[in-house]
């Protein structure tokens, strides 16, 4: 059983499951399907997919981590930055809006997902801290600049282009001129609105009197808000009509399962994005499991969230979804709301199963300026140039490897953003291993203690020379060790003996 519990986690805490955790579970999934829904469709348009796409890939894969996670709180679903990242992966194969796109979508999430699944059975959950937090931070605050800025085109009305910040604004600002007011009025007045719902409506409901949990359900049915009166606001003045870009329709009915496209040339086309969306996706999604559990003194296993997110992946693959990871938002708004166990993200796929097939049909109105505006609003909670000014304080290489993965995320692109910081992390980290650090020591008078000549009073001799080594020796670091004795060596004419002090 213990060896089942190793790779089934839902035999832990299905055994002791009970109508209290139910209840709780039911009334996060209620919330967590709220805030979904339209996340949902806006992340699928984000990387160039059919809004119903978004759905799918919503469902079956809450219910793969259900079985196979670890963390009590995860929530998984389509996000940002794997969304921006798939789709400049697959828009490299093929067109948008063509079967060969959906195709490679869906291929992409598969891949990822037996990588995930392969890394989880081998155990190589530690890679995950080859990945510094500076890197980390710094390509998700460039992912979210670039991801609001490829939305100004939605939020203007105007046609753009581009996989980069220049490219984008360039694009934009060549067609600034045909610009649809009724559009940037409808983006504009959505943005503003879920912003001021982001920072002020719970406040104000809580000073009007109503229960936290009722003005918690109120403010992340924000975005359904905004979705449901521009959606009424587009039919009933047939803004349609008027340049106003809608989502148009979509089809109702839940996905038939299945198997991705097979073709190998596909394949070896999508295995190095595909490698990185899955490091990029483990690495966010683990640290937000790791905090949430520490709240509640829980532990996770990083092994098997490898196999659970892979899993989750291939379940969104077979049901026609894209690539999927777990979100920082929604996790958070999924622990707030007080779910117990991964069963909450099992009924939310149900809530969101429940929207594909009746909500659907009345979307088709729904303007593309109003998810742009949910895709803005959620990314640019994800910057925080505050990181990089502390960053900069702390340590100057991390610093540099930080502001590196930025500019190159943001001129270049997202694939070459994350590995410039991947190798420059790893570069500087070798660096500084292959540099360990030594002190030449002396004896405090009047004890048996060394201590490093350059703080303290200490006695040296002329003929012996003691030199600490602070750092564990390897093959990386030796020749340095040699070239420093040899230089202190050269320098001093009368010395007849060396010791090394190797404490380390």
């Amino acid at each position: 059983m213990n060896y089942l519990e190793r790779y089934l986690p839902i035999l832990t805490w299905g055994r002791v499951y009970n109508k209290e955790t139910a209840t709780s579970d039911l009334v996060a999934a209620v919330i967590v399907t709220i805030m979904l829904i339209p996340q949902s469709l806006a992340y699928a348009l984000l990387a160039g997919l059919p809004p119903e796409v978004g759905l799918y890939a919503s469902i079956l894969p809450l219910v793969a981590y259900a079985i196979f996670g670890t963390s009590r709180a995860l929530a998984v679903g389509p996000v940002a930055v794997v969304s921006l990242m798939t789709a400049s992966a697959v828009g490299e194969i093929a067109s948008q809006g063509t079967p060969e796109y959906l195709g490679a979508a869906i291929a992409l999430a598969f891949i990822s997902g037996l990588m995930l699944v392969l890394m989880g059975f081998f155990r190589l959950g530690f890679l995950a801290n080859l990945l510094s937090h500076p890197v980390i931070s710094g390509f998700i605050t460039a992912s979210g600049l670039l991801i609001a800025s490829s939305q100004l085109k939605h939020i203007l009305g105007v046609p753009a282009h581009g996989h980069n910040l220049y490219d984008i604004l360039l694009s934009i600002g060549s067609h600034i001129t045909e610009a649809n007011w009724i559009t940037f009025l409808i983006g504009a007045s959505s943005t503003a609105f879920l912003f001021w719902v982001r920072k002020d409506l719970k406040k104000r409901l809580l000073s009007f009197g109503l229960s936290p949990f009722l003005a918690d359900i109120l403010t992340k049915a924000g975005p359904v808000g905004a979705v449901a009166v521009t959606t009424l606001t587009a039919a009933l003045f047939s803004l349609g009509d008027k340049g106003v870009r809608l989502v148009g329709d979509i089809p109702s009915g839940l996905p038939m399962p299945q198997l991705p496209p097979l073709q190998s040339d596909l394949w070896m086309q999508l295995a190095g994005p595909a490698l990185l969306i899955s490091v990029i996706g483990f690495v966010e999604s683990v640290s937000v499991a790791q905090t949430l559990a520490a709240k509640k003194r829980q532990r996770i296993d990083p092994d098997q969230e490898l196999i659970g997110l892979g899993t989750s992946n291939i379940a969104s693959a077979i049901s026609g979804g894209y690539p999927v990871t777990g979100g920082f938002a929604r996790s958070v708004v999924n622990f707030d709301a007080g779910a117990a166990t991964p069963a909450a993200g099992a009924f939310t796929a149900i809530g969101i199963a429940v929207a594909t097939l009746f909500l659907t049909p009345r979307l088709t109105n729904l303007p593309q300026a109003t998810l742009a505006a949910t895709i803005i609003v959620a990314v640019l909670s994800l910057v925080d140039f505050g990181t990089i000014k502390r960053t900069f304080d702390y340590s100057k290489s991390d610093f540099t490897a930080m502001a590196a993965t930025i500019l190159v995320t943001l001129f270049f692109g997202v694939e070459q953003g994350v590995v410039t910081g991947v190798l420059l992390s790893i570069g500087l980290y070798l660096y500084r291993n292959s540099r360990p650090h030594m002190a030449i020591v002396g004896v405090v008078p009047g004890s048996e203690h060394f201590r490093n000549i350059d703080r303290h009073k200490v006695v040296t001799g002329d003929t012996v020379l003691s030199l600490r080594v602070d750092e564990s020796l390897f093959f990386a670091n030796s020749r340095f060790l040699e070239d420093k004795v040899y230089a202190l060596v050269a320098e001093r004419k009368n010395l007849k003996h060396v010791v090394l002090m190797c404490p380390a």
